[in-house]
């Protein structure tokens, strides 16, 4: 593929999917992973805080299979079975035997669900505007995930992230447009999350009795005012991890890590240096 763009980072198999990722700065391994949106991937997910995270830790950032510069091979299945392998895939490739997660919404989901398969690769978790426990669809990300590509749908998904409307003006519903529709991206897209979608909702929660069984210092992120994942997720998710401390952040919607940047960097990376005192580095 023959495009520049920030977005394009390096490339190694994962899992068998020759994966598109981030790998910047030193210090203990904190893998992200992006959220569920049209003409998403992890730089346009993660570009406001991974430089600042990056001065603490070892910042690694995956486009998931079906999104971003991942390649999609054909056939390919899109289920959490396949993201969390491709994710491990990924720690295994890179030599990584432990790292903190930090996972946005689909990607909360998908973080949620590696901790509790593979609990021993995990040190911190991070949640944000997860997905991962029940609750009935909203009208916010049933429309975001039914997308149909032009600007002007576009322009109309990017009013349900952001509480500061002047975040989604038109030059990003542009880039966001023509992101989403590089050859390949839309039918990979379409062919996640077809109607009805409450049942991709449901596919991606875990048990109750898995999570409350989660032994992880866990931080959970939430905007007041997100009209794509509901607040009562971060809440179930707050009261069903016991090791856990919830942070609301008001006047935002689903994109903490954009409208809130500086805040959501310093919290985040406050959280995960308070391992450091706890723990070696490296394990033998």
């Amino acid at each position: 593929m023959s495009i520049s763009s920030p977005e394009i980072g390096r490339s190694i198999v994962a899992a068998g999917i020759r994966t598109n990722y981030h790998d910047v700065g030193d210090g203990f391994p904190l893998l992200m992973i992006h959220g569920s949106g049209p003409g998403v991937s992890a730089w346009a997910n993660w570009r406001l805080v991974m430089p600042e995270l990056a001065k603490r830790s070892r910042v690694i950032a995956p486009d998931m299979v079906g999104f971003g510069f991942t390649e999609r091979p054909a056939g390919q299945k899109y289920d959490m079975d396949v993201w969390v392998e491709q994710a491990v895939g990924l720690l295994d490739a890179l030599g990584i035997e432990r790292a903190d997660l930090v996972g946005n919404s689909f990607g909360g989901a998908l973080a949620l669900a590696l901790t509790i398969r593979h609990p021993q690769r995990v040190r911190r978790l991070v949640l944000m505007g997860s997905v991962g426990v029940p609750f009935e669809i909203t009208e916010g990300l049933d429309a975001v995930w039914g997308y149909e590509p032009s600007f002007e749908n576009m322009r109309r998904i990017m009013d349900y992230f952001a509480w500061d409307r002047s975040l989604v003006n038109d030059e990003l519903a542009k880039l966001r447009y023509e992101a989403s529709i590089r050859p390949g991206f839309q039918e990979s897209f379409s062919a996640m999350f077809p109607a009805p979608r409450q049942r991709w909702v449901d596919a991606m929660t875990s048990s109750e009795a898995d999570i409350r069984a989660i032994p992880h210092e866990t931080l959970v992120i939430h905007g007041r005012d997100d009209q794509v994942i509901p607040l009562s997720t971060s809440l179930t998710l707050a009261n069903w991890i016991s090791r856990s401390q919830l942070h609301v952040f008001g006047r935002c919607g689903h994109w903490t890590q954009i409208e809130h940047s500086a805040r959501f960097a310093r919290l985040v990376g406050d959280f995960l240096a308070e391992a450091q005192a706890d723990e070696p580095k490296a394990l033998d």
